[in-house]
Order: C-alpha cells, then structure tokens, then sequence
C-alpha cells in the first residue's frame, strides 16, 4: 500500500498536514539555518565526512579505513537510487522549495546518506572515544543526521514520509553492513585458528 502510493506520486495525508503546517511556519532565519545543515548531507561534503569517519572507525591505516568509508557510503547510494526510480515519487510543488533539489523524493539521498554517515561515526565513537565522553560522541551523529532528515521537509523538498523511507533504508544498509563485517571476522578467526592448529 505504501509503495503503491509512493509510486503514484501521491503523498499520504500525514505528508500533506505535516507539510502545510511547515509552510505557515518557517521564519526566513531557520530557512538558513536549515540550509546550513542540508548541505552536510551530499556531494563532496558528504564523501568527505564519510572518508574522515572512516579513518576513525577502522582498525587498519587511516587511508585505507577512509577509502572504506568512501565505499561505504557508495554501497548505500546504489538500493537508494534503485529504490527511488522504482517508486518514481514527486516530491511537493517546486514553489515550496528554499533550496535546489533534484531526484526522485523517496527514499530521501540526504537523510540516507547522512544516517550511514552516522553510522559511520558511530563505530569511530565507540572504538576511539573515552568512556567519559563516548555516550555524548555516540548521541552527535544520531542527532545530527536526525537534523538533516528534518531539513528536508522544513525546507520544503520532501514529504516527511520520504525521509522516514530514508531512515529505514540507512538502518537496514547499517544491519546488513555489520553482518557482514561479523561473518568477515567469524572467518578470518577461523582460518587463523586452523592455521594454528596445522602447526607442528
């Protein structure tokens, strides 16, 4: 029912009062503010951000964890551009637009990449930070891919359900991304323990 919708362009009801009530209240300065924090959200920021996250987050040299992130980050555009032709959604008039867009509207490109980003700095967080400081530096990036899903629709180029398809696609991208680091390990530690056993 939800991707049927979806890929008849039209929004659900929620979308529509969510969005005309972000139209009556959006005070030019927070048009601003939201398109400050949009902007961390694609292009070379974003693959920059991704590359910085993962060179903190990897256990090899800082190069190689930050192309990783790089990769990273491309792996999650790929379902994302694939779902979104699939569901060929419009997003809302271009009158109610504060900020070029471009794209099919769901799942929303930011708040995806954002989140795996997140994702991302998360694992930096809890491999790198002190315990004294880790639950904060665990809390930022949640916080601020959130801020970034936000300006989508404060800034009138998505329905808020595009950016919630967003957030659950970057959570099943980070699922199926830490199976398979964990069954990368779970083999890489056997393979070592049958090296050692095949010692003399």
């Amino acid at each position: 029912m939800i991707a049927t919708d979806a890929a008849q362009g039209a929004p659900f009801a929620v979308d529509a009062r969510v969005h005309d009530w972000v139209m009556g209240h959006r005070p030019a300065w927070a048009s601003d503010v939201a398109v400050g924090i949009t902007l961390t959200g694609s292009g070379v920021p974003a693959y920059v951000l991704a590359a910085l996250a993962g060179a903190l987050a990897a256990r090899c040299v800082r190069w190689l964890g930050a192309l990783l992130g790089i990769v990273a980050l491309a792996s999650a555009q790929v379902p994302r551009i694939v779902l979104a032709s699939a569901l060929a959604r419009t997003r809302p008039a271009t009158a109610d637009w504060t900020w070029s867009a471009s794209g099919w509207a769901m799942p929303s490109g930011h708040t995806t990449t954002l989140m795996v980003i997140a994702a991302l700095f998360t694992v930096a967080a809890h491999r790198r930070a002190r315990a004294r400081w880790r639950p904060v530096l665990l809390a930022l990036p949640v916080v601020w891919a959130g801020a970034v899903g936000v300006s989508r629709v404060f800034l009138g180029m998505h329905w808020p359900t595009d950016v919630l398809a967003g957030w659950l696609l970057a959570a099943c991208w980070a699922g199926s991304a830490a199976l398979v680091v964990r069954l990368l390990g779970c083999r890489k530690s056997g393979a070592v323990t049958s090296m050692e056993r095949q010692r003399p």
